[in-house]
């Protein structure tokens, strides 16, 4: 089983740049792919970025590529999403999310992840 607890959230300007981190615990976080998903309210959750087992790979929404960047430290148990020049549409509460049993192609299908954070705020002020 793995837990994930996302830090980091908060309010920002527009222009303005957040890093959220999401910790995880268990001796499996290595073997897992990793993905942060958000919702804004009235909205579904939607796929943010995602990263590979061994941090190699990475994958982006159109919609944050260029401005977001997901990292990994599998030492620390930590996956990391850096986002920059946020907009009043990245407000939402952003997720982390495990892929246990990731393939050669990185999910961007809720479906796929099987464990989930309990979510950060992120509100961007314009």
């Amino acid at each position: 089983q793995v837990q994930l607890v996302e830090s980091g959230g908060g309010l920002v300007q527009a222009g303005g740049s957040l890093r959220l981190s999401c910790a995880a615990s268990g001796r499996t976080f290595s073997n897992c792919a990793m993905g942060w998903f958000r919702q804004a309210p009235g909205k579904e959750r939607e796929f943010v970025a995602a990263i590979s087992r061994s941090g190699s790979g990475t994958y982006y929404a159109d919609s944050v590529k260029g401005r977001f960047t997901i990292s990994r430290d599998n030492a620390k148990n930590t996956v990391y999403l850096q986002m920059n020049s946020l907009q009043p549409e990245d407000t939402a509460v952003y997720y982390c999310a495990a892929d246990l049993f990731p393939s050669t192609i990185i999910s961007t299908m809720r479906s796929q992840y099987d464990y989930w954070g309990q979510g950060t705020q992120v509100t961007v002020s314009s």
